[in-house]
């Protein structure tokens, strides 16, 4: 092909509101915060109207095990305008577990602007899924083009693994998009193995525009290696090649591009926009020091203005989120490990931080009601 020329119900108590009596952890103070002077941090809590969330300037990657209800809820306390994506969901889980979808797709209110990011290559259950999910009233869809797990890429499934097949992609995004309401997007890497070249992945976004209406990339700019690398390793040893990114953004000037990958910090982020990304998105950097990276979106990258708040606050109302829902799915309800997970990187480089995630840890395993919760 010749290339292109030139949540249901909201589940978060409002911010220092009442406490629930039993509150989530268990009478075990966490109160051993470093005593920090208060810094930037999150604009109000109120969300924007339905349609009026500002563009994707910057998002938070979804993560497996990691951008939970629990981590998007902390995200949303520090940063009001980015975009959040849950944690991948197999098609086939969605159609599989019609009768018990909250657990897999609600979430509250307050995390909007929020996108589903959906696995799969089966056209008949994507369909059936995106359906299903509809009803959650997510800001758009995503399809995961880019994971190199063996576990998702493997035995001929999906993730990175589509990247060799753009016919599919632009069918399966097609059938997306007809089961959906809202904008449908693709996460992909600018190669697989040894198909990368930049006019292959011209041709892969080519093809998909073609047949379908999907006009927003998320483009991790490495090459996934599917055999001989690990997750982990395919994100640090193929190199990374933002000149793929940025000639995308010469060669499609109507699709939108987010740059993925090697992102750790708002400055970088900063420097990638005033050289023209139309957004970005960064993954563990957000996750691993959620304070310093999200505290500065609102301000430096969307220019709203933020309030000085401390992350003892955050703290406070994070709490108050988790009173509300420890007792709320019964045998199935979050335990408070879970709940706290996030927590635990929230004074990341700071004089304390290990005193902090150790005191966090004791107080766990020494908390009688926490340790049951555990079991």
């Amino acid at each position: 092909m010749a290339m292109r020329a030139a949540a249901r119900q909201a589940i978060l108590s409002p911010p220092l509101g009442p406490r629930s009596p039993r509150p989530f952890l268990c009478g075990c103070s966490l109160s051993i915060a470093p005593r920090l002077e208060p810094c930037r941090a999150a604009s109000s809590t109120t969300a924007p109207a339905a349609g009026k969330h500002l563009p994707p300037l910057f998002s938070v990657a979804p993560m497996m095990d990691w951008t939970d209800n629990h981590y998007r809820t902390l995200a949303r306390l520090i940063s009001r305008h980015a975009w959040l994506y849950t944690e991948m969901v197999v098609a086939e889980t969605i159609v599989h577990q019609k009768d018990n979808l909250d657990r897999f797709l609600a979430f509250p209110e307050e995390q909007h602007p929020i996108v589903l990011q959906i696995g799969g290559s089966n056209l008949e259950n994507l369909a059936k899924a995106t359906e299903l999910a509809n009803d959650y009233s997510y800001d758009e869809i995503n399809l995961n083009c880019g994971c190199p797990s063996g576990k998702v890429a493997g035995h001929g499934c999906f993730g990175a693994r589509l990247m060799f097949d753009p016919e599919f992609v632009g069918d399966a995004m097609s059938t997306i998009a007809a089961n959906c309401d809202v904008p449908v997007s693709v996460k992909c890497r600018i190669g697989v193995d040894d198909r990368d070249s930049y006019e292959e992945l011209c041709e892969f976004v080519d093809k998909v525009i073609s047949k379908s209406p999907t006009r927003h990339f998320i483009i991790h700019a490495r090459k996934a290696l599917l055999s001989g690398l690990s997750p982990a390793e395919n994100r640090k040893i193929p190199p990374l090649k933002y000149e793929y990114y940025f000639a995308l953004l010469r060669d499609f000037p109507e699709i939108k591009f987010t740059l993925n990958g090697g992102i750790t910090n708002v400055s970088q982020v900063s420097a990638s926009m005033r050289q023209g990304a139309h957004g970005v998105m960064v993954g563990r950097a957000a996750y691993n020091n959620p304070w310093n990276m999200l505290g500065h979106v609102d301000g430096e990258i969307y220019g709203k203005q933020t309030r000085y708040i401390s992350r003892r606050q955050i703290l406070e109302n994070y709490q108050a989120y988790g009173d509300s829902i420890i007792d709320q799915y019964g045998p199935s309800r979050p335990n408070v490990r879970q709940l706290v997970k996030p927590l635990l990187n929230l004074f990341h480089s700071e004089p304390g931080n290990s005193l902090w995630k150790r005191k966090a840890d004791s107080a766990l395993r020494h908390c009688k009601e926490c340790y049951t919760s555990f079991l």
